[in-house]
C-alpha cells in the first residue's frame, strides 16, 4: 500500500494526506449513492402512488447530499474553527454575488416550513398559473393553465418558476382549504320571457349536476375549519336574478373541482339547451337594437297619451268654407 501511495505521489505529485482524503471522499459518495438507490427501488415496489414516490425520491435525495456535505467537510476540515471561517466567507460571498439564487434558496425553505403549496396543487403566482409538478431549491415546475385556452386548462407547456417569486408575489392556492371553487354560469334571457319558470328549471339543472358536490364540499369543509377560520351557511347551488340592457340575467352558481370546471359548464349548457328548446315562452336574449312605442306597447296605466295633431287644431269659424 505504500508502494502505492508513492507511486501515486510521483505521478500526480499528491501525498499520503491528499491521498486518503480523495479515496474516502469518493468511496462515502459511492456507498451513500448506493443506499440512495436501492431506498428508491425498495419504495417503487412497495407502492404505485406517484405522490409518495416523489416524496421519497426527493426526501431520500436531500438526506444524501446534506449526509455527502457532512462526511466531506468531516474529511476535508480539521478544526470546527475553519469550518465557521469557511462558511461565514462563504455565506457572504453567496448574499453578494448571488442574490437571486440566495433569494430563490430562500423561497425553497419557506416552502418546505410553511408549506404554501405541495406537488399536484392548482396554484396562481403573480400572472402565472398552472399545476405545480416539482419543487426544487431553486425553482419549481408547473404545467400552465389559462393563456389562450379558456376555462383553466392545460396549454400542455411547462414552466420553470424562480423561487425567489414565492417571497414577492401573492399566491392563490385552488387546492387548499377544502379543495372546491365557485363557478358562476350567466344565462340572459329576454324581458318578454318567463324568467321564472326560467330560473326554475335553471336550479334543477344545477342541483342535478353538482348536488353530489355539495354533500362531499360539507364534509371537507369541517376539516379544512380545523386549521383555517373557513364557514360557510349554503353550499348547494343557487340561481341569482339581475336585469342588464338585453334582458333578465340568471347567473347560476355552484361548488366544483377546479379541473373539472369546463367539463361540468359544459354539461350544464347542455342541459340548458335542451331544456329551453321545450318552453316557446323562453327565449335567449343578446345585444339587438329595437324601437319601443310606448304608446302601444306600454302598460295601460303607463301609456303615454296618443297625440293627433288635426283633434289639437281649433275648429274654423262659421261660414267659412276654407278658400
Amino acid at each position: 500500500m505504500e508502494e502505492f501511495s508513492k507511486w501515486v505521489q510521483d505521478l500526480t505529485g499528491l501525498n499520503s494526506v491528499w491521498q486518503s482524503r480523495i479515496f474516502f471522499s469518493v468511496l462515502a459518495i459511492v456507498i451513500l449513492w448506493f443506499i440512495r438507490t436501492a431506498i428508491i427501488r425498495l419504495v417503487w415496489k412497495q407502492t404505485d402512488d406517484p405522490k409518495a414516490r416523489y416524496r421519497w425520491r426527493k426526501g431520500v435525495g436531500y438526506i444524501y447530499v446534506l449526509i455527502v456535505l457532512a462526511i466531506l467537510v468531516r474529511i476535508w476540515v480539521e478544526a470546527a474553527t475553519d469550518i465557521v471561517t469557511i462558511f461565514g466567507f462563504l455565506t457572504a460571498g453567496l448574499t453578494i454575488a448571488l442574490q437571486d439564487l440566495v433569494k430563490s434558496l430562500a423561497g425553497w425553505l419557506f416552502v418546505l416550513w410553511r408549506r404554501p403549496f405541495f406537488v399536484g396543487d392548482r396554484i396562481q403566482i403573480g400572472n402565472l398559473t398552472g399545476d405545480v409538478i416539482d419543487i426544487r431549491p431553486f425553482k419549481f415546475s408547473m404545467v400552465e393553465i389559462g393563456n389562450w385556452v379558456p376555462a383553466d386548462q392545460s396549454t400542455g407547456r411547462v414552466m420553470h418558476v424562480p423561487n425567489s417569486l414565492i417571497l414577492s408575489e401573492n399566491i392563490i392556492n385552488y387546492s387548499e382549504g377544502f379543495q372546491f371553487i365557485w363557478n358562476e354560469i350567466g344565462v340572459l334571457v329576454t324581458f318578454e320571457s318567463d324568467w321564472k319558470k326560467a330560473k326554475d328549471i335553471l336550479l334543477r339543472i344545477a342541483n342535478r349536476n353538482a348536488e353530489f358536490i355539495s354533500k362531499d364540499a360539507e364534509s371537507r369543509i369541517k376539516e379544512a375549519s380545523k386549521k383555517y377560520m373557513i364557514f360557510y351557511n349554503k353550499l348547494t347551488p343557487i340561481v341569482y336574478t339581475s336585469v342588464k340592457d338585453c334582458g333578465v340575467l340568471l347567473s347560476i352558481r355552484y361548488l366544483i373541482e377546479p379541473r373539472r370546471r369546463r367539463g361540468s359548464e359544459m354539461a350544464v349548457w347542455e342541459d340548458v339547451l335542451t331544456e329551453f328548446k321545450k318552453h316557446d315562452d323562453i327565449d335567449f336574449a343578446y345585444p339587438t337594437q329595437r324601437f319601443y312605442y310606448n304608446a302601444v306597447e306600454g302598460k295601460p296605466d303607463a301609456k303615454a297619451k296618443t297625440y293627433h295633431p288635426a283633434a289639437a287644431a281649433p275648429p274654423p269659424p262659421p261660414g267659412d268654407t276654407g278658400g
